[in-house]
């Protein structure tokens, strides 16, 4: 067995409290300790700036091109999280593309639920521009919410009329807030991350009242016509497992360029254990690829 194995992630994960014993902020508290667990390379310039609706992180990894970006948004229920719990991830992304990111530290539910989230992402993309970078030079990216997330944004600029970006990354989305799938059932036992009862928490804070199945909540039931490329990577062992491959399928069917990649034996955004697991830093390099092919040369 390697010495970066799933087994160590999943020995780690079982030493920490069960979520459901946490209030929010000290689920919030717990997930941003992981800028002292998986620390940024010393090498990548971290710099906070505020963008138009919120603020973020340029993160430069040494030698990467600068008129191409990654806007990434981080995952966590749109509860949890901030750069610091994802700082270590999009800066690993941003050195495979060869590219910077914009790490975007966007308003969370419940203080402010959908559509801030939203409308924070669209407001980076719009500000990335008004920068003077080309749409085609800027990837959007996510994991888990933000992984939805990231099919939303693509969605309001295509509906809104704006230039296209490049492609969209989809780590272990989560596109589907009606929370229904069959895989919630069938992957429930080998799942340690996520469940039901905990994501049925986090819709309710995001949606509330609303429509769960509203195309901007829940990707999987939009019109995905007119796309650009997209990469989706999930794990054999999540529940989210039927989320990303029928978000695969829809878009396929809706013409779109989409890669599904589901890695056996991985959970939930297996990426973000980068320092302890092989299958996490061959995952990034596949994103990298990615991101190269659909940005262009320099």
């Amino acid at each position: 067995m390697s010495d970066k194995g799933i087994h160590l992630v999943r020995e780690h994960l079982a030493k920490l409290p069960a979520p459901n014993t946490l209030t929010t902020a000290q689920r919030r508290a717990q997930y941003e300790r992981a800028e002292r667990v998986f620390p940024t390379p010393p090498d990548v310039k971290v710099e906070t700036i505020a963008a138009p609706a919120c603020p973020a992180e340029w993160l430069t990894p040494p030698g990467v091109r600068t008129d191409a970006v990654v806007l990434y948004l981080h995952g966590g229920g749109y509860v949890i999280g901030s750069p610091r719990s994802h700082r270590h991830l999009a800066a690993a992304i941003a050195r495979a593309a060869g590219t910077r990111a914009l790490l975007l530290d966007y308003r969370l539910a419940p203080e402010h639920p959908f559509p801030a989230a939203l409308g924070d992402a669209v407001a980076a993309y719009q500000w990335l521009l008004a920068q003077g970078i080309a749409p085609g030079r800027v990837v959007v990216a996510g994991d888990s919410a933000g992984g939805g997330l990231t099919v939303a944004t693509l969605l309001a600029l295509r509906d809104r009329g704006l230039p296209r970006p490049a492609g969209g990354v989809c780590i272990s989305p989560w596109v589907d807030l009606t929370n229904s799938a069959a895989s919630y059932v069938t992957k429930a036992a080998v799942d340690p991350i996520v469940t039901r009862e905990g994501i049925e928490g986090m819709t309710q804070a995001y949606v509330g009242a609303g429509d769960r199945k509203a195309p901007l909540v829940s990707p999987l039931y939009a019109d995905l016509r007119n796309l650009p490329p997209l990469l989706v990577q999930v794990g054999g062992d999540e529940v989210l497992l039927d989320d990303a491959l029928g978000l695969g399928e829809r878009a396929r069917a809706a013409g779109v360029d989409v890669t599904v990649e589901e890695w056996p034996s991985m959970i939930h955004v297996w990426h973000w254990f980068l320092p302890m697991l092989d299958e996490a830093e061959r995952a990034i390099e596949v994103i990298g690829r990615f991101v190269r092919r659909v940005h262009g040369p320099a």
